[in-house]
């Protein structure tokens, strides 16, 4: 996780790639244009909210974003094919786009997998496979640890780190069943060799 949040950056610069990153916190600065992400490319969650920002653009290189805060800048018109097909949560309030004719409506058909928009629930999308191919193993398993969102989220509540920790929480409870599972094998193993090797056996 990457913390910069009201630090006057007034742009992104270049950076060499990290790909262990996957948090980026970048609210609260003077930033004009999205651009030199793709040094993250396994970024999963992004917060640009209340900077200077005008166009939704440079993104597409972020295939596993699945959070996006934009909220507070001055994004006037969006292009909705800028977007990241994976979002499942963006927040966009605060913005002169969200007053367009059928904001919402034609953000909700442009991203299949989007589970919130702008604080509010979106009802019918599940994430259904993409047209022409299925979803990878990698995909469904991220379908299964990200939870849908019982509460609104914001800025103010810092909801990147509420659902990572829930991911995080999710993900440790998978290992720990597997763990106990594995041991419980083992001792299976245990007792059947003892049984084997036990008196009388030879």
């Amino acid at each position: 996780t990457i913390r910069l949040d009201r630090e006057n950056i007034s742009s992104i610069g270049k950076l060499r790639s990290l790909g262990e990153i996957h948090s980026l916190y970048l609210q609260q600065n003077q930033i004009k244009k999205i651009e030199n992400l793709d040094c993250f490319p396994n970024l999963r969650f992004l917060c640009l909210a209340g900077n200077l920002i005008q166009r939704v653009e440079n993104l597409q290189p972020l295939p596993h974003l699945c959070a996006l805060d934009l909220s507070h800048n001055q994004i006037q018109v969006l292009d909705t094919e800028e977007l990241p097909r994976s979002l499942r949560i963006l927040d966009l309030t605060g913005n002169e786009c969200t007053l367009q004719h059928g904001y919402r409506e034609l953000v909700v058909a442009a991203l299949p997998h989007l589970l919130q928009l702008d604080a509010e629930p979106i009802h019918g999308n599940t994430g259904e496979e993409e047209e022409g191919g299925g979803s990878s193993s990698s995909e469904e398993e991220d379908e299964e640890l990200l939870p849908e969102p019982s509460i609104p989220f914001t800025v103010d509540r810092d909801f990147f780190v509420d659902l990572h920790r829930e991911l995080a929480r999710r993900s440790q409870r998978r290992r720990r069943e597997s763990l106990e599972e594995h041991q419980a094998r083992l001792e299976e193993l245990r007792e059947r060799r003892d049984l084997l090797l036990g008196p009388g056996w030879e």
